[in-house]
């Protein structure tokens, strides 16, 4: 992340931007991630289904439905122009509105939260929508601020975020008690404003003023001090509030060095909550072993160095933020769901990127994908007085890039 924060680009307005083939890998680990949630949701649907008292095809169903719109959504996105999304950001935020007012009226209590609209069987998770609306507004944002030099200005930049913040600690935070996905906005925040260049004192005041308000959240509400005390004696209460932190350690370490087998899970017949959803990673954990997760794990920080290698080659300032956004959305959320189920983070209540099942989380993310795939296809270079090339990337390097061709535009950031 320092090295993207150091990358400084031309400030002159005048550049070359190069077109090139996208980075396919991105979307091949994608299905790879989203192949093994299916096979892992059908092999678990018998248990899940029986324990939650739906069909066995219920599941599986759901899953390959909420990945045939992810395809859908990715396929969209990475066709719709970038610049487009900087005109609907307030259709964004006022659909965001919206449906987080519709949790209020049309949502159902669950675990302690409202966090899906629920209308028949239709659900939608809000929060989804807040991180995707989140994601383009404040790339826009930073990108303007960076433009005219005002990124430390109080009225410009810091001013916007002040309010950002607070809505969302009352809207996520408080009105849909789900402070996973609170931490999830936040760091994306934080590595946006940081990659843009924002004094690091403004950042630490930012981050004094976050850790408060995390410390006010937390001890506002009994069961998220309960999800504490229980992090910090998780063996003391192994069979009332820290019943889903045991067994998820108890499904990790039954897994071994190369796990029970495909169709040989124990905890996910009636022991380990939310099986297929937030507990996933303890599931996979049993069924693959430690060789397994290793292989998953390295596929998921390939991944996020395909997502940083196209921020440093970013054609403008609003592409390169969009995909830190992307980047930090994606790898916090992981880092939580899995710091969960090892015992090194309470839990969150948040899903596994592209594997856990969670028809909104699938359709955000692979949505989301789709820009930072439609962006891989672009680089850019300052043309300096003398008519030499700055390059940030090379345009002889790679390999079957014989489809590459310039052409000079005036850079919008």
């Amino acid at each position: 992340m320092q090295t993207l924060r150091a990358r400084r680009r031309p400030s002159l307005a005048e550049t070359e931007q190069r077109r090139h083939r996208p980075d396919y890998w991105l979307p091949l680990i994608a299905t790879g991630l989203l192949g093994i949630g299916v096979v892992v949701v059908y092999a678990i649907s018998p248990g899940v289904s029986t324990q939650n008292n739906v069909s066995e095809a219920y599941y599986i169903t759901k899953q390959l439905v909420a990945v045939a719109l992810g395809a859908i959504a990715f396929l969209v996105l990475s066709r719709v122009p970038i610049r487009w999304w900087r005109s609907a950001i307030k259709p964004l935020i006022l659909a965001s509105i919206l449906t987080a007012l519709a949790v209020q009226f049309f949502g159902a209590r669950v675990n302690g939260a409202y966090r899906w609209v629920q209308i028949g069987g239709f659900s939608f998770q809000a929060a989804e929508l807040i991180k995707f609306t989140l994601l383009i507004w404040l790339a826009d944002l930073l990108a303007r601020a960076k433009k005219a030099g005002k990124l430390d200005s109080w009225q410009d930049t810091l001013k916007p975020l002040a309010i950002c913040l607070v809505a969302i600690a009352i809207v996520v935070g408080v009105m849909e008690s789900d402070f996973g996905s609170t931490t999830v906005m936040v760091g994306m925040i934080s590595a946006m404003v940081f990659v843009a260049g924002l004094p690091l004192k403004r950042i630490m005041m930012i981050g004094g003023t976050i850790a408060i308000g995390a410390i006010l959240l937390i001890s506002a509400i009994p069961y998220r001090r309960q999800r504490l005390l229980t992090f910090l004696h998780p063996a003391a209460n192994c069979q009332t509030t820290g019943y889903q932190s045991c067994q998820a350690l108890i499904a990790v370490g039954s897994g071994g060095m190369f796990g029970l087998g495909l169709g040989k899970s124990v905890q996910a017949y009636g022991y380990l909550p939310e099986a297929s959803n937030d507990s996933i990673f303890a599931i996979l954990s049993e069924k693959f072993g430690f060789i397994g997760m290793t292989l998953i794990l390295a596929a998921y920080a390939v991944f996020f160095g395909r997502l940083a290698k196209i921020i440093e080659k970013a054609p403008d300032d609003f592409s390169g933020f969009l995909v830190t956004g992307m980047l930090a959305w994606f790898s916090v959320q992981a880092a939580i769901n899995i710091g969960a189920m090892i015992g090194l983070l309470p839990l969150k209540g948040i899903t596994l990127p592209f594997i856990s099942t969670g028809g909104t989380s699938v359709l955000f993310v692979t949505g989301a994908l789709g820009l930072a795939f439609q962006i891989s296809r672009y680089s850019s270079y300052s043309i300096s007085n003398n008519n030499q090339r700055s390059l940030n990337d090379d345009p002889t390097s790679g390999r079957g890039q014989r489809r590459t061709y310039y052409t000079t535009v005036r850079r919008r950031t």
